[in-house]
């Protein structure tokens, strides 16, 4: 939710911030300032980590979980929290059922050790991932990017997509890659940065672009009802017109079985 303000500021400073008004992305003061504050206070940025559901569906071995699995030398949750510090993600939450965060905690601690502060949310029950989300409602009271639990994403320009974010001034924006296999991701129909539709693994398609499981969003996206993101929230703001797109170049990695983490 937005309120109108009233502030004195300096003429030059002014001048300063109509010059970053671009009529694309940045189309007037309001905007200009929002997106310089929201960049100002980025520097302690959070982050939500999703991995919940059924905790044996996330076992891939008798003592590895998706997200602590282990690939090149580094597990997954640590490859996730040094991306994320680097980005400038310090406090970040991980939400996940109690064994998973057992084994999570066993690795990273409070994460001291990384420059970031975890804080572990343990999910009782979900029937979906927007469901899981809103355990940290309440929680987040800025932007925020989520993760899904079970990729890698080292080269994946976070980054470049915050700052979309930001720029488009909507509630959620997506990181998109191109999938040689539509039924296996969200596939999402865009115009410009604009997502027309959102539809969740479809069983065919003749679109290419898919969601790559990470996206940063504002608070609102709570306001929405639905056991799923990809299922509910998604479609309902394309629908909206307040879901986006920022295509990487590069592609995660999926963590789904044992074979995913070899070399």
């Amino acid at each position: 939710m937005k309120k109108k303000i009233s502030i004195t500021i300096n003429e030059k400073t002014l001048e300063d911030i109509d010059g970053i008004i671009d009529n694309i992305y940045i189309r007037n003061r309001s905007q200009a300032i929002e997106y310089l504050v929201n960049n100002s206070l980025g520097e302690n940025k959070v982050a939500v980590i999703l991995s919940g559901g059924d905790e044996e569906s996330l076992r891939i071995s008798e003592n590895e979980y998706r997200i602590t699995a282990k690939l090149n030398h580094k597990t997954v949750i640590e490859k996730a929290i040094k991306k994320l510090r680097e980005n400038n993600f310090k406090t970040i939450y991980i939400v996940a059922r109690h064994k998973i965060l057992t084994s999570i905690f066993s690795i990273v601690k409070e994460g001291n050790s990384y420059g970031v502060k975890i804080n572990y949310i343990e999910e009782k029950d979900s029937k979906g991932t927007a469901q899981s989300l809103r355990l940290v409602k309440g929680l987040i009271k800025s932007n925020f990017i989520v993760v899904f639990g079970d990729i890698v994403f080292d080269k994946i320009n976070i980054e470049e997509l915050w700052n979309s974010h930001i720029r488009m001034n909507g509630i959620a924006t997506l990181m998109l890659t191109t999938s040689p296999e539509p039924s296996r991701k969200g596939i999402v129909k865009i115009e410009g940065n604009k997502i027309l539709d959102f539809l969740q693994k479809p069983e065919k398609s003749d679109i290419y672009l898919g969601f790559s499981s990470i996206f940063v969003s504002s608070q609102e996206i709570f306001e929405y009802s639905g056991n799923s993101l990809e299922k509910n929230i998604f479609p309902k703001l394309a629908d909206n017109g307040l879901l986006h797109g920022h295509l990487s170049s590069e592609k995660e990695k999926h963590i789904h079985t044992l074979d995913d983490i070899k070399v």
